[in-house]
């Protein structure tokens, strides 16, 4: 599976931005898939992740701000980000699981990252 993350960008303080996931090479409809982030200097953390029916968990700095969603038509995971903070500033990858549940770690597929910068 390869993953494309895209959507990053600059944003005021209190907007949103969108991230999308698409996969190719084969269909993930089945696997789970979560979103990552990197802030400098700081260790990658876990920030949503959706099971292949559906269900999600979100880190609890995200909650209520953010939301996962996933198109298995378009074979497309979404990362809906609203109300940012600063300290969202940080590259954001997808990856997806070879299991079909959600977790907030155990995931081989990795996309390359998109950089979100949140200004105030």
């Amino acid at each position: 599976v390869q993953l494309q993350a895209s959507g990053g960008g600059v944003a005021q303080a209190g907007a949103s931005l969108r991230l999308s996931c698409a996969a190719s090479g084969r269909t993930f409809r089945r696997n789970a898939v979560g979103w990552f982030r990197q802030a400098p200097g700081k260790e990658r953390e876990f920030v949503a992740a959706i099971s292949w029916n559906g269900d999600t968990d979100y880190a609890d700095s995200v909650k209520g701000r953010f939301a996962i969603s996933r198109d298995n038509a378009k074979n497309t995971v979404y990362l809906q980000m609203g109300s940012l903070k600063f300290e969202d500033t940080a590259v954001y990858y997808c990856a997806a699981r070879t299991g079909s549940i959600v977790l907030e770690y155990d995931y081989k597929y990795w996309g390359q990252g998109t950089q979100v910068t949140v200004s105030s």
